[in-house]
């Protein structure tokens, strides 16, 4: 696994682009090694978003530095140990996203049917879920150890969906 360092000077007081700049590494998955430093993967999903982050900061009067990392095997696996604790961390809350909604799912079920309003609503968190779910997986590298879990947690949300679908659309076609 090849690394780039990425190292950016803001001009002044730019607090909106630093949460811009901030915001996009951490969307791309880049490892904040200390205060605008941060080791991002190669490969084209990691050099896209690595250049949307020094356009932001070259948009913003700033200066940004980019390296290649020519490391040794300890300092690799540090950098692979940070970004799977990164992916560790997102996969955590994702699952306990999974579990909000999974409960929220199975209240609805109990609670019979209810609207197509209703099931929307579900239907969006769990869409958004999905997307989370993807994006996380395309940047989880060394898969983490709460990717499996979180996996199975959509699978089970999804099946919920599926359940109070069923509900609701049985529950209209008997009116």
């Amino acid at each position: 696994m090849q690394w780039r360092v990425l190292t950016y000077r803001l001009a002044g007081d730019q607090s909106r682009h630093r949460v811009a700049v901030w915001r996009e590494l951490r969307r791309v998955g880049a490892v904040a090694l200390q205060s605008a430093t941060w080791a991002v993967p190669v490969g084209d999903r990691f050099d896209h978003g690595l250049e949307r982050a020094t356009a932001l900061v070259r948009r913003s009067g700033g200066q940004a530095l980019c390296f290649e990392v020519g490391a040794g095997e300890e300092t690799l696996a540090t950098l692979e140990a940070l970004y799977t604790a990164e992916r560790e961390a997102e996969w955590v809350e994702f699952c306990a996203e999974c579990e909000r909604a999974r409960t929220e799912l199975r209240r609805a079920n109990e609670a019979g049917p209810r609207t197509l309003a209703e099931l929307g609503e579900h239907q969006q968190h769990v869409d958004r879920l999905r997307r989370w779910y993807r994006d996380l997986r395309a940047k989880d590298l060394f898969v983490a150890g709460s990717a499996t879990n979180g996996e199975q947690r959509l699978k089970d949300c999804v099946q919920l969906l599926e359940d109070f679908a069923e509900r609701v659309y049985g529950a209209r076609e008997l009116r």
